[in-house]
């Protein structure tokens, strides 16, 4: 563990407040679930939810036939990281934070497809990501009780024009994990 020198007193309900730089640093924004653990020194520590991480084993599995089936790359993410990706890059974008633009259409709850071709532009998944070479995306919202918890973003880097398929399959494997968090 990491020592802030920031010290917060427990009020009369058990609430602590998390400092406002740390909640900047961790995006741990209002209404965001966080995890509760104890270590043996006696500990406690805080440790943001993501739902989808749940889900790790079936995400992986998915990218994986996805890439397999279509040949694009395929990405799984929730609102602040990529937890899995399918196909070439996958050190690229493994367990890196995800952008504002990708945070936002997540958050419009609709899902997209993005053919530089057709001249609608891609956007970046990552931070510092070249979307030059990117000449397709199927973005989908993961929603789950109502609420965006992440995305599935497919890829195609090889100029290939995305369609209604690909679309469709993105929306599907979205529904699948958002039901999937529901039961």
């Amino acid at each position: 563990m990491k020592a802030t020198g920031i010290v917060r007193r427990i009020d009369e309900l058990g609430r602590v407040v998390i400092p406002k730089e740390i909640r900047r640093t961790l995006r741990i924004r209002e209404g965001d679930p966080l995890e509760i653990f104890t270590d043996r020194e006696g500990g406690v520590i805080l440790k943001k939810y993501s739902p989808i991480g749940e889900l790790l084993d079936f995400a992986r599995e998915f990218t994986d036939a996805i890439h397999k089936t279509l040949g694009h790359i395929a990405v799984i993410c929730d609102k602040d990281l990529v937890l899995a990706v399918g196909g070439p890059g996958k050190k690229e974008y493994i367990d890196m934070p995800v952008t504002g633009d990708l945070e936002e259409l997540m958050e419009n709850r609709k899902s997209m497809l993005l053919n530089t071709i057709e001249g609608k532009e891609a956007i970046p998944i990552i931070r510092g990501e070249d979307i030059s070479k990117v000449s397709s995306q199927a973005v989908a919202p993961v929603i789950s009780e109502g609420q965006a918890i992440g995305a599935v973003v497919l890829v195609s880097k090889e100029d290939r024009k995305m369609g209604d398929t690909e679309l469709k399959v993105a929306e599907t494997v979205a529904g699948f994990l958002g039901r999937q968090m529901e039961q």
